[in-house]
């Protein structure tokens, strides 16, 4: 088969690579020149890649009998457009990777909470005994997990709207559909096609699977299936399947059981939105065959995930925290409503057509001051000014800087910016890591050093 790969970044290339081992005509297409593709041209060329680099030609495209483009790809795309009106079949790399799997298929999407939930499902796993994988936007495409696979495995995989809008057959076998709210409307344009995309996870479920949804979420319960077995979590009222808040216990309503499963103030993560994301892993984990006792002693144990509410350091009687996986207005929302007040709060980055006005309220109720940064900072000082006050910060270390010296013993700084990171870093890990090792500095214990690009 003739194979395009079009993107090399790390899903592209995991992807040409697979394909490769797996005999297929592998071309691989980028925009990008070589000189900025480090060593990845080197080790395609190497495993019998032939690459199209510093641009696409709609000859090769036309060429091809499967097309595969990275996940940062729209689906609209000319190239893909052109190829899919000549008949040129078209997947995603989760699609591609589901023609391969063994074993069992836990799928999470949402528009917040979906790495936590992710990572939290499959600690619970393995903190069981079930041989279990971790794999897709948490951070190792689900291709690269395929040859770790076999029939006892259960493969837990966070998916996105990218991903799922590419898909034929994919199919988990729970899938998880945490919330919607307004993000990526850049890449799709209107809700309708984002909440379409990530409701795809559901669309070829038979009866004998389960569908997991949120149901103090309307936007979400408006997507539920028909075909699977519904289950739900909710932190506000009693669910017939799934999990909930009973009082101050969290219990599983499972094959017409009751079953405590822990105390709320025993869970270790801060925020109303983690108690969301425990129900839902706890659910999946409880459909997969994990007793109570160990679901609930995997999520005490849980140290959380890096750059969701990661506490960093207490400095001086201030407390901070990295949130930068908050890259929707939706996710600083939740940064916000996680802390009791005096908030300094860092805000800005690549805007992706949010409406932050909704962040008036909350920043008049808990913040004392907004940092702002990046390319959105005009934009969101004029849909939050005179809520709260304002410093044109422009970098993060500055920003830092200046939070340092503004916040008083008991004050909360946290970097939550309700947007993408790419107009300074290269993801919002690189944003996260670069914050803390600020943070760090501020108390003298720096070891590292990232590059700002200014």
């Amino acid at each position: 088969m003739r194979v395009l790969v079009m993107g090399l970044a790390r899903t592209g290339v995991a992807t040409a690579l697979f394909c490769a081992r797996h005999n297929a005509i592998v071309t691989a297409t980028e925009s990008r020149a070589e000189s900025d593709l480090g060593d990845v041209p080197a080790n395609l060329r190497e495993a019998g890649v032939t690459l199209e680099l510093g641009g696409h030609s709609e000859e090769t495209f036309l060429a091809q009998d499967l097309i595969i483009p990275s996940p940062g790809v729209p689906a609209d795309d000319h190239f893909l457009q052109t190829s899919r009106s000549k008949g040129i079949t078209i997947w995603s790399e989760i699609e591609l990777a589901y023609r391969f799997l063994e074993g069992k298929l836990i799928g999470i999407t949402g528009s917040n909470g979906k790495t936590t939930t992710t990572t939290l499902i499959h600690h619970i796993l393995k903190s069981a005994g079930v041989p279990a994988i971790l794999a897709g936007n948490v951070g190792t495409a689900l291709i690269s997990c395929v040859e770790e696979m076999s029939g006892g495995t259960v493969t837990v995989v966070e998916l996105s709207s990218f991903q799922l809008e590419l898909i034929e057959t994919f199919r988990p076998d729970i899938g998880l559909f945490l919330n919607l709210t307004p993000d990526h409307l850049d890449r799709h344009k209107t809700m309708e096609a984002y909440a379409g995309a990530k409701a795809r996870i559901f669309e070829n479920q038979t009866e004998l699977d389960a569908a997991v949804l949120n149901a103090d979420d309307p936007p979400t319960v408006h997507y539920a299936p028909k075909k699977p077995q519904l289950f739900w979590f909710s932190r506000k009222q009693p669910v017939q399947q799934g999990a909930c808040l009973q009082g101050d216990d969290i219990i599983i309503v499972h094959q017409g059981n009751e079953e405590f499963v822990m105390k709320r103030e025993e869970i270790p993560l801060a925020g109303a939105h983690n108690l969301e994301n425990v129900l839902a892993a706890v659910t999946a984990a409880r459909l997969a065959g994990v007793d109570t006792a160990t679901i609930a002693q995997a999520v005490r144990n849980f140290a959380g995930v890096e750059h969701r509410l990661e506490f960093v350091a207490e400095i001086a009687g201030v407390r901070y925290y990295n949130d930068s996986k908050a890259t929707n207005v939706d996710a600083t929302l939740k940064a916000l409503d996680a802390f009791p007040g005096r908030i300094l709060i860092i805000l800005g980055g690549k805007d992706k057509g949010s409406d932050y006005t909704v962040l008036q309220k909350p920043l008049r109720e808990k913040a004392i001051l907004a940092l702002l940064i990046g390319a959105a900072a005009d934009k969101i000082e004029k849909q939050i000014t005179g809520n709260v006050a304002i410093e044109r910060a422009v970098t993060l270390d500055r920003a830092v800087e200046i939070a340092s010296h503004a916040a008083q013993p008991g004050d909360i700084v946290v970097l939550a910016p309700a947007c993408a990171s790419f107009d300074q870093f290269q993801n919002y890990e690189h944003r996260g890591r670069v914050f803390k090792e600020l943070v760090l500095r501020l108390r003298g214990d720096s070891s590292r050093d990232f590059s700002i690009k200014e």
